[in-house]
């Protein structure tokens, strides 16, 4: 199928405005491979007979496949076009989950969770979609970032309670064959809007152009070191997002709340992370990516605290809401920081790698806090944990506005 190139007069033009409402109905189907599983974790764990930890496994290798397969999409994406990443997404979020519906032991489950959804499926509907959006906006690409990633938490205010009822009635196995099929017949012509590639972006100044060759250096480290602190901030605030968003299901089942409920506070969570991702969006196209970041991550901080000593149904319900409402502007706000600070002709590949290190992040915090969880025999030790690690990216991304704010730093303009 041919694809033509933009040009600069289609950014913000209504085509990439309605091309943004299609990246965004994609990463919403697709934000289903990051959210269908912490609702049957239950009943996984009990029909494969193993401990809270080990039935925490498939979501951890799902996420890590989902940080691999996004710096892979990135890639082909920018060298291809966002379309092809998108249509091998679609097929791969079909085969995964029938295969994980078929799955008769929890390594097969956690291979198609792993390889299939996380790796060649859901990776696709993210950092390819993302990328490729900031590509077709500019004054306003803040906000446009926003409404694409809200994708990712309107799927898991949608799947959640549309999984646990079909889970109540035809149990987890059929439920994810359908869900595959689903994926498939609703992407693959949603797919087919996007074979337009995005307009070539503008040649920097010569002194920009410089900056993003290593000629100068961005926030005053090369461009390598600062990608690093970056993923490492990633790690650190997704390992924090990760123990309610992971663990609130299992966590209400404890309480004696059920499952249901816990698929309830886990849907207003990522509700309120729309609101979120919405206004940060808006508030970074005035203050910029960093300062956003430093503001979700103190705000994060704030929530995760509040899970402590409130644990009633009601004020669990409340915590959650503010949870979900505090955080969901980090993620976004890494994209534009690397849209600030380094060449948009490298938009897929930078976007896929920060992106892979803060699914990394949620792999390792859901892991961990299952660990934390079958060693304790109580989540209040993983809520600390998060919190610890929560405060290793405010420290990082303090001293990334420090270094920001020294006028020996040159500024590097992304076109």
């Amino acid at each position: 199928m041919k694809m033509t190139r933009a040009t600069a007069a289609d950014i913000e033009s209504p085509y990439a405005w309605a091309r943004l409402v299609v990246a965004l109905a994609l990463m919403t189907i697709g934000a289903s491979g990051m959210y269908v599983f912490t609702v049957v974790l239950p009943a996984v764990q009990a029909d494969f007979a193993v401990g809270r930890s080990e039935a925490s496994l498939p979501y951890t290798l799902t996420m890590i496949g989902f940080g691999l397969g996004g710096v892979l999409m990135g890639r082909l994406s920018d060298r291809f076009g966002v379309m092809f990443p998108v249509i091998l997404g679609a097929f791969g979020l079909g085969a995964g989950y029938v295969a994980a519906g078929m799955s008769q032991s929890i390594l097969q489950f956690s291979l198609a969770q792993g390889i299939l959804i996380g790796m060649l499926g859901t990776s696709a509907t993210f950092a390819p979609l993302v990328a490729d959006t900031t590509l077709w906006f500019k004054g306003r690409r803040g906000i446009a970032v926003a409404i694409c990633i809200s994708g990712n938490y309107l799927g898991g205010a949608l799947w959640p309670p549309l999984v646990q009822y079909f889970v109540d009635s035809v149990g987890w196995r059929q439920t994810y064959i359908n869900t595959g099929l689903i994926c498939i017949a609703t992407m693959l012509p949603l797919a087919l809007f996007l074979r337009r590639r995005p307009p070539v972006p503008d040649a920097p100044s010569a002194a920009a152009a410089g900056a993003m060759h290593g000629a100068e250096r961005p926030l005053g480290f090369s461009p390598g070191v600062l990608q690093a602190l970056l993923c490492i901030a990633g790690v650190a605030c997704c390992v924090a997002m990760s123990m309610p968003q992971v663990h609130i299901v299992a966590y209400c089942s404890d309480l004696g709340y059920g499952a249901a409920r816990g698929a309830e506070m886990l849907s207003a969570m990522l509700a309120f992370g729309i609101a979120s991702r919405l206004l940060s969006g808006w508030i970074s196209d005035f203050i910029g990516g960093l300062r956003t970041l430093l503001l979700g991550s103190i705000l994060q901080g704030i929530a995760l605290l509040l899970f402590l000593p409130y644990d009633g149904y009601v004020s669990l319900f409340v915590v959650s809401a503010l949870f979900g409402f505090f955080q969901g502007g980090l993620v976004p706000s890494y994209t534009l920081i690397v849209r600030e600070y380094f060449t948009p002709r490298e938009a897929g590949a930078r976007v896929g790698t920060v992106m892979m290190a803060t699914l990394f992040g949620m792999a390792l915090g859901g892991w961990m806090s299952g660990a934390i969880f079958d060693f304790t025999g109580s989540y209040r030790a993983a809520f600390l944990n998060g919190i610890a690690w929560n405060l290793l990216n405010i420290s990082i991304v303090l001293l990334l506005l420090y270094r920001a704010r020294r006028p020996t730093v040159p500024a590097l303009l992304a076109a």
